[in-house]
């Protein structure tokens, strides 16, 4: 069965907010090919159900209609705003579980969608909300493209979007592809690849797939540090492929695709905020291109962690600036809402039938 029919609707037909112009077309038995491009724009106008097409004729609205009465898999359950203008929405999908996606908003005004690719998380980080969840399912390509579709209606096109969200992207890296193709397609949003991240907390087959076929995004690998036992603890990643094999994959990466990779480190007081971490992940760079972007932990609740003090991060950041590493500390945004990186995790359940 083609990707694109995860997901259908009751009337077996599969949501269009998951499909290129040419699978609306198809999917929907349009009787010429432009129909299906027409459906697309509306889509990404903010249409939510065929009877808003006003170009079509009036027996093609009601027999759309009858077929999907709503474009949309999902629905916002609440939104959240914080008073540093970033937005953070739940979001109930068909099945009764939930996602985050947060929007957020850097002090030049610049937004960014940050969106989920799976329901829960199955890796566990140690210091992540989303971690403490267990996994549910991955999402369809549809309920990610819904998410950046829900953020756009309250706050207009978003320039910038990261993976981030909850979930490993690169472990439902199929439908991540679909998101992309759909979000960068002309005669959609045609959002610049150059402005989209995939963030990993290191899953090496998927770095490898991302450099030997893309789609060509920038990369963001959650490190956290460079010492093999404390990775262990804080990521069970390592334990399948360690610091070693993650740096040999992320070489290969760089050498496919000439880019930059950025390196996210979420300091935590007393864990991995010493001039000794720094040092080690000066040495463990070395060969490769990177950006460091220096994290303060965004505290939350019930986890045996502690935010750094600004001393620490401080002192963190001017060692790998004397080390020569290019490192940039990440502005605290969205914390408000529980929207900032490792903060996202209310997820419901599916509903009993």
């Amino acid at each position: 069965m083609p990707l694109f029919r995860e997901g259908a609707t009751v009337n077996d037909v599969p949501y269009p907010t998951g499909l290129m112009p040419r699978e609306i077309h198809t999917a929907f038995g349009m009787d010429r090919p432009f129909r299906g491009t027409q459906a697309f724009k509306w889509i990404h106008k903010g249409a939510k159900t065929f009877g808003d097409m006003t170009n079509f004729p009036v027996l093609e609205r009601e027999r759309l209609s009858g077929l999907a009465p709503s474009l949309y898999s999902s629905s916002v359950n609440e939104v959240l705003d914080d008073r540093d203008g970033s937005v953070k929405l739940k979001i109930r999908l068909k099945d009764g579980a939930a996602v985050e996606a947060v929007l957020l908003v850097d002090p030049e005004g610049r937004m960014t969608a940050c969106l989920s690719t799976q329901v829960g998380c199955p890796m566990a980080c140690a210091f992540c909300k989303t971690g403490t969840l267990g996994f549910l399912r991955n999402l369809a390509a549809h309920e990610i493209v819904e998410q950046y579709l829900h953020l756009v209606r309250l706050r207009g096109r978003i320039g910038n979007l990261v993976f981030m969200g909850m979930g490993e992207p690169l472990l439902n890296l199929d439908a991540v592809r679909i998101a992309i193709a759909i979000l960068t397609h002309p005669d959609g949003f045609d959002l610049s690849s150059r402005k989209i991240t995939i963030s990993t907390c290191g899953i090496i087959p998927g770095i490898l797939d991302l450099a030997e076929n893309g789609p060509h995004v920038r990369l963001a690998v959650s490190l956290t540090t460079a010492d093999n036992d404390l990775r262990s603890a804080l990521m069970p990643v390592n334990k399948t492929w360690n610091l070693a094999e993650l740096k040999s994959a992320l070489l290969c990466y760089q050498e496919k695709s000439g880019d930059r990779i950025t390196l996210e480190m979420a300091i935590m007081r007393g864990e991995n905020s010493g001039s000794e971490s720094a040092r080690a992940l000066a040495a463990w760079t070395t060969g490769l291109k990177v950006q460091v972007n220096v994290i303060p932990w965004n505290p939350v609740e019930g986890l045996p962690y502690h935010e750094p003090s600004r001393a620490e991060v401080d002192a963190f950041e001017s060692e790998l600036e004397r080390l020569g590493v290019n490192a940039v500390r990440r502005a605290k945004r969205g914390r408000g809402v529980g929207g900032a990186c490792g903060q996202l995790g209310d997820t419901l359940t599916p509903e009993a039938d």
